[in-house]
């Protein structure tokens, strides 16, 4: 088994058993929810010389450092032989709005797709209305478009796609079951290497807590599509801790608001991270299998 790895901007994960901790607290306001491509690539700098040459799961934290895992994704591919990549994102959110000021956690997708090393992105999980008509034309249509990203989906009315063509990379279901296991069957004959990157606010909130809104997924829908993969997976990171933070940035509180992230008490806070260890303790253990 190979060493998980926390990196360690809010002080949401903890440890686990031989896991490499990289603190990264002094980037906390720099990355969190949405940064600069300036102090992204400075981020990039820093990864490459801390980050272990062989490793396990990669732990970032609070969702809201997801857009981070484009920079694991480069890492990860450095030390393939060239091989081209399937990136399959669990996640509640589609992740590829658009944002003109940089990279976010909530845009970060299309940039994913447009690296020439991936050959298709999947997000499956979304119950978000980020991906119905009202919030259609923050969808970023150009990986849609152009066959490199579908969305998998379950009760979110997307007949709007339908109009622009986009009827294949809608897929939607009328629960979790079925479209976990139609996402399994399309992936099954495909022999590709696999990124697999984990945002926990994809699982219901019966199961897990975090302060975004949540979809409806169980941990053993994780636990199936892991198995799946199986052999091909290369690497992977996990996201959606809970935690709280002010941002010096009144623009970056404002967003962070309006997108629906709310602020939870101390008490509940270290209730829901000791949830969520258990539940990554227990990821760690199905992962270390192909990792």
């Amino acid at each position: 088994m190979k060493n998980p790895v926390v990196l360690d901007f809010d002080n949401s994960v903890g440890t686990f058993d031989n896991s490499i901790n990289i603190d990264l607290s002094g980037w906390q306001d720099r990355i969190r929810y949405a940064t600069t491509f300036a102090n992204f690539r400075k981020l990039e700098m820093e990864l490459e010389k801390q980050m272990p040459e062989t490793y396990g799961p990669v732990f970032l934290g609070s969702g809201d450092y997801h857009h981070v895992s484009q920079l694991l994704i480069k890492h990860c591919h450095k030390h393939l032989k060239q091989e081209p990549l399937t990136l399959i994102v669990i996640d509640n959110h589609p992740d590829n709005m658009r944002y003109p000021f940089g990279i976010h956690c909530g845009s970060w997708i299309s940039h994913a797709a447009s690296l020439p090393f991936i050959d298709h992105v999947h997000v499956v999980g979304i119950t978000s209305g980020d991906i119905g008509v009202k919030h259609a034309v923050e969808n970023r249509l150009k990986p849609l478009m152009s066959n490199k990203l579908t969305y998998w989906s379950t009760k979110v009315d997307v007949s709007w796609a339908n109009i622009l063509g986009l009827k294949n990379a809608f897929q939607t279901f009328a629960n979790v079951d079925d479209m976990m296991s139609a996402f399994i069957s399309s992936i099954y004959k495909e022999n590709l290497p696999v990124y697999l990157s984990i945002d926990k606010d994809a699982l219901s909130p019966q199961f897990i807590h975090t302060n975004w809104d949540q979809g409806e997924m169980e941990p053993r829908h994780l636990t199936d599509l892991i198995t799946n993969i199986g052999s091909r997976l290369r690497a992977c990171d996990i996201t959606g801790e809970v935690s709280n933070y002010t941002y010096h940035s009144f623009w970056k509180s404002l967003l962070s608001k309006l997108d629906g992230q709310t602020s939870v008490s101390d008490e509940l806070v270290t209730k829901w991270q000791k949830e969520q260890h258990e539940l990554n303790s227990k990821l760690i253990e199905t992962l270390s299998a192909y990792l």
